[in-house]
């Protein structure tokens, strides 16, 4: 198999920048920088949403999308995640790229020229052809169950008939 080019372009404002990298053999994403001025590091209250340049543009090979997904020693320590996670990257896309930083934590964070803010991944697309049908819900175990039923099971509650869920052992 061979290993899909990624074409980056440095914007001026991301000239100085690293280009985005692997940060070890085995990781799955590439590291995006903020391209904030250096002497004006952005500052994001508690609640707070900003999008963040990265002072890169890509070309994706056709077939592939990139994923912009959060870092996860920046959600644990200090609560800023994404808000459009993963955030899409379409493969006909040429603008830069822009992280949505939202700071769900308690204190402001300061995001500093060069601070590693996000993950890109790059991914194979498969797209689908469309037929209208109709389907039957019951054709399959799980029928019309979603937002955690999976991991629910039915439990007799003692001297009634009203059955409540309750959570299997081996549920998260």
């Amino acid at each position: 198999m061979t290993t899909p080019e990624l074409v980056i372009e440095r914007l001026p404002h991301g000239r100085d920048l690293p280009l985005p990298a692997y940060a070890t053999e085995a990781a799955a994403g590439l590291d995006l920088l903020a391209a904030v001025p250096a002497d004006r590091p952005l500052l994001l209250a508690p609640g707070e949403r900003r999008l963040v340049p990265t002072g890169i543009r890509i070309a994706l090979p056709p077939g592939f999308e990139g994923q912009v997904r959060p870092r996860s020693g920046l959600a644990l320590r200090h609560g800023l995640t994404l808000m459009n996670s993963p955030g899409t990257i379409d493969a006909d896309y040429r603008g830069e790229i822009g992280v949505i930083l939202v700071n769900l934590g308690r204190t402001a964070f300061e995001v500093v020229r060069g601070m590693r803010i996000a993950q890109l991944v790059i991914a194979p697309v498969v797209r689908v052809s469309l037929r209208e049908g109709r389907l039957d819900p019951a054709a399959t175990g799980r029928a019309e169950g979603g937002f955690g039923s999976t991991g629910l099971k039915p439990a007799r509650a003692a001297g009634t008939d009203r059955v409540p869920l309750s959570r299997s052992p081996n549920s998260r």
